[in-house]
């Protein structure tokens, strides 16, 4: 059996910097004719000059792959108080996609992020007038299973103070947060692969597994399964985004594994997996690309890529420019792969 998709997108993609980013940035760009890339670096991407600065190093890391075909990366800001002069002048950058919002401390490279909620209104209202996206990072400082269910109050009031303003539910993980998408036209979502795949249970109910550790957590089975239901049933609120988020070898397998999981490189291979399975592989090409499009107006670069079931053995590791990282399902066969793009 093989499937044929046009144009894939990311549209939740960490790609650090520097050394790292040299040996992932091919991987993603191997699969997909776009990805929106997180600004959480450091220091964060918070102007034009650093936008601009690093979507031209993500640019040169990805020539290599794209000698053959285009690879789009739609850039993201940093959230903080931005003038209206600021936000006119970036939303005019051909590769601006959106802001990213994270509440201080939350997740990796996030102490720079939101503290105070009023000081953001004037941002946000600017936001709404000029059409540019907020994609939320969406958890609490609460206990770490109730994170994400806590912050949906926040959610619900941003969609009816703001009701012009795209807001993305960023790598959503329980059941709740697929009900709340139903509440609201100007709400929508990402969802991962592993978030599709797991429970919390996968990651730590025997041996802790440090690679599939990833912020926000796994949650319980019916969480799990209400994303598949959405993703599966071609809810047309809901994309893919992978969270792809490496980290080197040594930050992942110590005390105080760092929060990420690297699925780049089997995203696609493991989608396919995943719908065929659940016989619904006529609502792939809107997960990964379709819903995306429609909901923000994006013309990805012309792209094909044919999957078939076939096995392939997931590398133990990606090594490069001094860098160690380790993929989700490292060194197991997987049922499908990519067998030609263009």
């Amino acid at each position: 059996m093989e499937i044929t998709l046009k144009a894939p997108l990311d549209m939740h993609l960490h790609l650090r910097d520097g050394d790292m980013l040299r040996l992932t940035a091919p991987l993603s760009a191997a699969h997909f004719a776009g990805a929106v890339v997180m600004p959480n670096l450091v220091p964060p991407v918070k102007d034009l000059a650093s936008l601009s600065s690093y979507a031209e190093r993500v640019q040169i890391a990805t020539d290599g792959v794209t000698k053959n075909h285009e690879f789009a990366c739609y850039m993201t800001l940093f959230f903080r108080a931005y003038s209206a002069t600021e936000l006119e002048t970036v939303r005019a950058q051909r590769n601006f996609f959106g802001i990213k919002l994270y509440p201080a401390g939350i997740t990796t490279n996030s102490a720079e992020g939101l503290v105070d909620w009023t000081a953001a209104e004037p941002t946000l209202k600017c936001m709404e007038e000029l059409g540019i996206p907020l994609l939320v990072h969406g958890e609490s400082h609460g206990f770490v299973m109730d994170r994400e269910s806590e912050f949906l109050p926040i959610y619900r009031r941003l969609a009816e103070s703001y009701p012009k303003l795209s807001i993305c539910m960023e790598h959503i993980t329980t059941a709740g947060a697929v009900k709340l998408l139903g509440e609201y036209e100007n709400l929508c979502a990402t969802i991962t692969l592993h978030h599709l795949l797991l429970t919390l249970d996968d990651v730590i109910g025997g041996s802790m597994h440090p690679h599939l550790f990833c912020k926000p957590i796994a949650k319980r089975a019916e969480d799990r399964d209400a994303l598949l239901e959405a993703a599966l049933r071609g809810n047309p609120r809901v994309m893919f985004g992978s969270d792809s988020a490496p980290h080197p070898r040594h930050a992942k397998e110590c005390c105080g594994c760092a929060a990420g999981v690297f699925t780049a490189p089997i995203a696609l291979p493991c989608l396919a997996t995943l719908f065929a399975r659940h016989g619904a592989l006529d609502h792939l090409q809107e997960f990964v690309s379709g819903n995306a499009c429609r909901r923000y107006g994006l013309t990805p670069p012309a792209r094909e890529v044919v999957l078939r079931d076939e096995p392939m053995c997931v590398p133990a590791s990606y090594r490069g420019y001094g860098q160690t990282v380790v993929p989700m399902y490292a060194g197991e066969e997987i049922p499908w792969r990519v067998v030609k793009n263009w």
